[in-house]
């Protein structure tokens, strides 16, 4: 698949070093790999403000929608609109939804089904794959 953003590897780590990211941000991005629950730096974040592509900077979710879903990740029920695009996720034994940008295709997490009223979903987020913004 292709995306509107698209870089190099090298230019991938460039843009994550420029951006101050985590240092697994490229692995968890890029090569989908998965933060430590309650590891990180998002999963207890409550302040008002928006949480963008550490990758790209695309606005994908609001702080109005997160919530506290006690799995260790930073979970929200609603992501802007066109932010993410889904895809079907068959690794480890397992099928499940990840969520990757639209603009980058950077890796975010998954979505499950089990979130709160009036979505009932739960995009289970990576803190490394996230920056947040108060503007």
């Amino acid at each position: 698949m292709t995306y509107p953003i698209e870089k190099t590897d090298a230019q991938w780590r460039a843009e994550l070093t420029s951006q101050h990211a985590e240092p697994g941000a490229f692995e968890v991005t890029r090569r989908a790999a998965t933060e430590r629950s309650f590891s990180g730096k998002y999963a207890a974040h409550w302040a008002d403000g928006s949480y963008h592509c550490i990758c790209c900077g695309h606005t994908l979710f609001d702080s109005a929608s997160k919530f506290d879903a006690h799995c260790g990740w930073p979970s929200f029920s609603q992501a802007r609109p066109g932010a993410i695009l889904e895809k079907t996720d068959r690794s480890h034994f397992m099928t499940r939804v990840e969520t990757v940008c639209s603009q980058c295709g950077a890796h975010l997490g998954h979505v499950f089904d089990d979130g709160p009223t009036p979505t009932g979903l739960r995009y289970c987020m990576n803190s490394a794959s996230l920056k947040f913004s108060t503007s």
